[in-house]
């Protein structure tokens, strides 16, 4: 009763034998996993620290629609910080010297976020100097 039984039952012996695709298979998704991770904590590493920092762009021509120009802009906190509470400022200044201003707040910009938005004016802005400018934000 004391001897080993040399007889293996099918089962275990598949689960003790890996075949070269599985080697391969493993060691590729361990190496890619490892990059992958490595690479996120290298990204969260170096733009953990920089501050907020914004740009706006103009992605498409004002639009008229039912007596108002629409314009969309999209934000791009091109920081690694959160912003929060940031005040977008549209101001159309127009060539008789008066002006229109609108105002857009987004609640939360993380790092490398963007976001869309959209003025809304009386006037066409092409027959103006428009400004879109971040006012102001809070840090969380």
């Amino acid at each position: 009763m004391g001897e080993d039984n040399p007889i293996e039952s099918p089962v275990a012996s598949r689960r003790k034998r890996r075949s070269l695709a599985e080697w391969v298979t493993l060691t590729f998704s361990s190496v890619l996993l490892t990059a992958l991770v490595g690479l996120v904590l290298y990204d969260w590493q170096v733009s953990k620290n920089l501050p907020p920092a914004f740009r706006i762009e103009i992605v498409e021509s004002a639009r008229f629609t039912e007596g108002h120009y629409y314009v969309p802009f999209t934000l791009h906190n091109t920081g690694g910080s959160i912003a929060r509470t940031v005040q977008v400022i549209g101001q159309l200044q127009l060539a008789d010297g008066s002006d229109e201003t609108g105002e857009q707040q987004f609640d939360f910009l993380s790092g490398n976020e963007r976001k869309k938005g959209g003025f809304v004016f009386e006037h066409n802005p092409q027959a103006g100097n428009l400004v879109i400018r971040v006012a102001s934000f809070g840090l969380p």
